[in-house]
């Protein structure tokens, strides 16, 4: 790579700095999250609210559900807090969040429990946390609260561990786009006294609780899923630093994983494997499919199948994006390095032996050149080969210009 090319590299990321812009024009979004009902989350959020109200903060209670908790209620006292809008719900009335009410009030600070709620069928958005991005999107700060089994990329994990299917999901995004995540931690055998107290549910429905998901190991396994989150966002945070201050990586800290993709049948279970391999190390995840600068218009048909694979891959959690470039192996290495990823997974389909003496491949370039990389070869057949550090077991390829690797990411 030229001198100028490494220049540019080390230059901090635009799109790191554009977000960091944008988030000074927003309000900020306070996470207050817990492995389970109960933990505390509610008690902590209204606690600190009532530390910033005597400080004189321009805070007001824009809803918060108490589940019959006196003590919790107890903090209510001397908060401003909004009326609530009453909605007909399939024969009975309820009390919702008034989403205009908070932006007529247009407060310093609101607090919006339960991130996970969906709305009624007559609301302006579905979801609550669509609510609370207006809000935010308004200039207003918003406090809120979410146990880690709403996390859409964790529900089927949270269904194995429980037994319990969660209905109502966050879009892991909204997490990530938080400005401030506070763990409420408790140990799971305090939680199942409080709830056995009454301290958690109404005390006729605690002994159902305990039965189904209240169960020592179910709490033990939700309380690590929080506090691994919860380590991932700090590592999030470092690496918004690293790129806004042009620190090259990789940053060893936690494991990142670039995913590439085509429009070939492979790249589905590309996206799948990869989808197991970061729930599996915890890992945040980027799928990227390079496109050739010098190639015509895409058809319609290629277009349509990169938006399915894209879709599939957000609803497993992973961010996505596109790349243009004619040099594969260079774009890729470039945007790990960007990314400050650990790892690299790529399909490759069966190649014949002239092939192999002829040219090298591109997961084989990315495993020669991804130096400090794992790199992930995912083979139709139902294996990976791993090829760790950049280096890759077995008999080495003959020596072929790069440029013949300069091929489509879809065929590799």
């Amino acid at each position: 790579m030229a001198d100028d090319d490494r220049r540019d590299d080390r230059r901090p990321d635009p799109d790191a700095l554009l977000a960091l812009a944008d988030k000074d024009r927003r309000g900020k979004l306070t996470v207050f999250l817990g492995a389970a009902p109960g933990v505390g989350k509610t008690y902590a959020m209204l606690s600190r609210a009532k530390r910033l109200k005597a400080d004189g903060a321009d805070l007001v209670v824009g809803l918060v559900e108490t589940h019959g908790r006196s003590e919790t209620a107890a903090l209510l006292d001397g908060l401003e807090v909004l009326p609530r809008r009453r909605v007909a719900h399939r024969g009975r009335m309820l009390e919702e969040f008034d989403l205009d009410a908070a932006l007529e009030r247009r407060p310093r600070i609101v607090i919006v429990d339960e991130l996970a709620h969906s709305n009624p069928d007559d609301s302006r958005h579905p979801k609550r946390h669509q609510d609370i991005e207006e809000l935010i999107s308004a200039g207003i700060d918003v406090w809120t609260a979410l146990n880690i089994q709403h996390l859409e990329s964790l529900a089927d994990l949270v269904a194995q561990i429980t037994g319990v299917t969660v209905r109502e999901r966050v879009p892991d995004v909204v997490l990530k786009r938080a400005d401030e995540v506070l763990l409420v931690d408790l140990a799971p055998s305090e939680l199942i006294e409080r709830l056995k107290d009454g301290k958690v549910y109404l005390p006729e429905s605690a002994n159902r609780a305990v039965d189904r998901f209240f169960r020592l190991g179910n709490l033990t396994a939700l309380r690590e899923l929080a506090l691994r989150r919860t380590a991932d966002r700090v590592d999030d945070q470092m690496v918004d630093y690293l790129k806004q201050n042009a620190i090259d990586g990789p940053w060893a800290t936690g494991e990142r994983l670039i995913v590439c993709v085509g429009s070939d049948p492979l790249s589905e279970k590309v996206v799948r494997v990869a989808s197991r391999l970061a729930s599996g190390l915890n890992a945040p995840w980027l799928v990227v499919s390079v496109e050739r600068a010098d190639r015509e218009v895409e058809t319609p048909e290629r277009l349509q199948r990169i938006e399915t694979l894209f879709r599939l891959a957000e609803q497993l959690g992973a961010e996505t994006r596109r790349v243009i470039g004619n040099d594969f192996v260079e774009e890729i290495l470039k945007l790990a390095r960007r990314e400050h990823a650990t790892q690299i997974v790529i399909g490759t389909r069966k190649r014949s032996r002239w092939q192999k003496l002829v040219t090298r491949s591109l997961p084989d370039a990315l495993a020669r050149q991804a130096s400090g990389l794992g790199v992930h070869i995912v083979t139709p057949e139902g294996g990976t080969v791993v090829a760790p550090d950049g280096r890759r077991s077995g008999r080495r390829r003959p020596h072929s210009d790069r440029r013949r690797c300069r091929r489509s990411a879809s065929s590799p």
